[in-house]
């Protein structure tokens, strides 16, 4: 089966990707078979139980952990949350959570709900200030460290694994941008992920938390046989997950490699052919298929706009605050320009025509937006 057609214009993958084949394949097939209770014992029961147990440790294959840490979240921000809040209840050393300025929305809500945040800032390119993220852990009152794999908006991929922390002061990663795309980093004691992300169903988030992790369920308890679940598994999904995963885990070094030449047109394009602007991000150590830039003199929705109705599907702002018009506080965090910011995300067949189409409609946008204004 092919993929759900995208257009050539598609460049938000970051938000959402479409349905992999392989996911859609195993969900058509899953839904007739896997719609009963996995926790009953009658056939339809039994059969569910071992479609969630296959989607569990095709996961777990996949992202290199074990079976018995992998547990199924009707989302990635439902997946951080009790990922990093049930690391922080578990803690016996307070409720501070150090974490980066440039943590995605759904970490920096949790942590202003259920714990104290010790924000720690970050480099031009996105990267935390790794001294002043150990520091702050060493304090008193501490209980974790919150620290992304891959940053949602800009795509820098941190230093994740290499800091020395106490060893009473577990690591949450927020891998909801990278997993799948990247290899899982060390050293964390709790991840989260989000399938839609990798191009499985939306409504299935994957929580890792490591066998030894003080790990305890910060949310009214439930009666399923995962005691970190929520609620009644979605069992296709889940296993249309898993398949997508495991798929994109096999493909991802030849995909990796086109998506990285291919961002790096745009970078230098964009860099060359645009007037006053400014792309940011680190441009080696990031997430292979993102870019970010933002034009002085240009806002950032009558760009998303004027592009679209050229053909060309992209985010601006914030992934998940764009329709607040407020400034990206992960911008703001790295220093950068916030202005007139763009992010594009390419999707699995975007090609060299695709990237180039953009590039070459860019700069009119840009100068016909800034004309409006009399620049």
């Amino acid at each position: 089966m092919t993929a759900a057609p995208t257009g050539p214009g598609d460049l938000d993958s970051a938000s959402s990707a479409p349905l992999h084949p392989a996911a859609r394949d195993v969900l058509l097939a899953a839904l007739d078979r896997g719609y009963a209770d996995p926790r009953r014992l009658h056939r339809a029961g039994r059969e569910a139980r071992l479609l969630l147990d296959n989607a569990r440790e095709a996961t777990a294959d996949a992202l290199g952990v074990r079976p018995d840490e992998v547990t199924f979240t009707p989302s990635g921000t439902h997946a951080v949350h009790l990922g990093l809040l049930g690391l922080l209840r578990g803690s016996r050393r307070g409720d501070g959570v150090v974490h980066s300025a440039v943590e995605h929305s759904a970490v920096r809500h949790a942590v202003a709900w259920g714990g104290r945040a010790v924000d720690v800032g970050v480099m031009g390119d996105g990267r935390v200030y790794d001294g002043d993220l150990v520091e702050n852990a060493c304090s008193p009152g501490v209980g974790v460290v919150a620290l992304q794999t891959a940053n949602h908006e800009v795509g820098t991929v941190q230093d994740v694994g290499d800091f020395e922390l106490p060893d009473d002061v577990p690591l949450f990663t927020d891998a909801c941008a990278s997993m799948g795309r990247l290899p899982l980093p060390g050293g964390w004691a709790a991840a989260a992920g989000s399938a839609h992300k990798w191009g499985g169903p939306a409504g299935v988030g994957v929580l890792l938390v490591r066998k030894r992790a003080r790990w305890r369920n910060p949310f009214p308890g439930d009666d399923r046989a995962d005691e970190r679940s929520t609620g009644f598994e979605n069992v296709p999904a889940a296993l249309a997950a898993a398949a997508a995963l495991q798929v994109v885990v096999a493909e991802r070094d030849e995909v990796n490699a086109r998506q990285h030449e291919l961002v790096d047109v745009v970078r230098r394009r964009v860099a060359a052919e645009v007037p006053d602007v400014e792309v940011v991000g680190d441009p080696v150590r990031r997430l292979p298929h993102l870019v970010t830039f933002s034009c002085l003199y240009v806002d950032g929705e009558a760009l998303v706009s004027e592009l679209d109705r050229r053909g060309f599907g992209i985010a601006s702002g914030s992934a998940c605050t764009a329709s607040t018009l407020t400034p990206s506080h992960v911008l703001e965090a790295m220093g950068v320009l916030t202005h007139g910011n763009v992010r594009l995300s390419l999707q699995r067949e975007t090609t060299r025509a695709d990237v180039d189409a953009f590039c070459d409609a860019l700069p009119g946008v840009v100068a016909e937006i800034r004309s409006r204004v009399g620049l």
